[in-house]
């Protein structure tokens, strides 16, 4: 896993309801965490699995 971390965000579209996650960008791809879990788990993916994941998403 890459050393070079950005900071955490979360989408603009996220709601006032407490259920989002968050994302945060590294050189191989991402990370994605639940925001209301900040120290829980962390779910690391690649670059090109996160691009196929939102071109089926948009």
């Amino acid at each position: 896993m890459s050393s070079q971390r950005t900071t955490w965000f979360k989408s603009s579209y996220s709601g006032q309801n407490g259920e989002c996650i968050e994302v945060r960008r590294r050189t191989a791809g991402i990370d994605v965490r639940d925001s209301k879990d900040q120290p829980g788990p962390v779910v690391a993916v690649g670059a090109v699995a996160w691009r196929s994941f939102l071109a089926g998403v948009e």
